[in-house]
């Protein structure tokens, strides 16, 4: 698969060879599975306290003989407070009663991260890249046309970038600046910036709707957010061969 290179700003350079990954088969469904597993790993485990409702006096003393029994005398066969002088009080402990402890509460032991092998999971991020090729996906997701052709490639001067104007000088270039203010006026994510390191982190930080990865760090879920495949990509020229050696053997 061919790939046309654009320099900083914004001019044709010239054609590459893209890596096969990109060429994979394009499986939304294992695309939707890896970033459900991906997602998951970031809830955090929660379950009650466990004596919650159970810190209490109250107790059930169902024995004819025990002192402050409750048989024989109208009053309700559960466990209640104990007070001064063998009085019962409230009934509490059980979950019918009020502050009473849960019955089925969450437990931190639940499992809630959903696994997915890494066979699979590979096969998941080389088709989202695929799907980032597809350009009907791609301007389907974006519900608009996009200038360049895609995948956008970026020339090796890009990871050189240290201003964040630099970068927005980029994409104005590009003529892809309008999904920046898109993503500034609804909150939304934009675009996704791929490089073979992280040296243009700071400067495409403040971009609104922008995420920037490096190769290493690349994840179903940053080209497929909320497990729509077909994000807008632009990867730097030398995040190519990265990918490549990601994918080998």
């Amino acid at each position: 698969m061919k790939a046309t290179v654009y320099s900083i700003e914004g001019k044709a350079l010239k054609q590459i060879d893209l890596p096969h990954v990109f060429e994979s088969p394009q499986r939304g469904d294992l695309v939707k599975r890896a970033v459900l597993s991906e997602e998951s790993e970031t809830y955090q485990p929660k379950g009650a306290y466990p004596f919650a409702g159970l810190e209490t006096s109250a107790r059930y003393r169902g024995r004819k003989e025990d002192f402050g029994t409750v048989k024989n005398k109208g009053i309700p066969h559960l466990p209640h407070e104990v007070l001064p002088g063998g009085q019962l009080g409230k009934v509490k402990r059980i979950p019918l009663a009020v502050k009473g402890r849960r019955a089925h509460p969450p437990k931190v032991t639940k499992k809630i991260v959903e696994l997915i092998n890494k066979r699979e999971y590979k096969i998941a991020l080389a088709s989202a890249l695929a799907f980032s090729t597809n350009r009907e996906v791609v301007c389907g997701r974006a519900n608009t046309e996009i200038g360049p052709s895609i995948p956008i490639i970026i020339e090796k001067q890009f990871e050189g970038l240290k201003k964040t104007k630099d970068v927005m000088n980029v994409l104005k270039s590009l003529k892809l600046i309008k999904f920046v203010e898109k993503a500034k006026k609804t909150g939304t994510k934009s675009m996704l910036i791929v490089v073979s390191n992280g040296s243009t982190a700071k400067a495409a930080s403040n971009i609104p709707g922008v995420d920037l990865v490096s190769v290493s760090e690349l994840k179903v879920r940053h080209l497929a957010p909320g497990t729509h495949p077909g994000r807008l990509t632009l990867f730097s020229e030398d995040a190519l061969p990265e990918i490549a050696k990601r994918f080998e053997a």
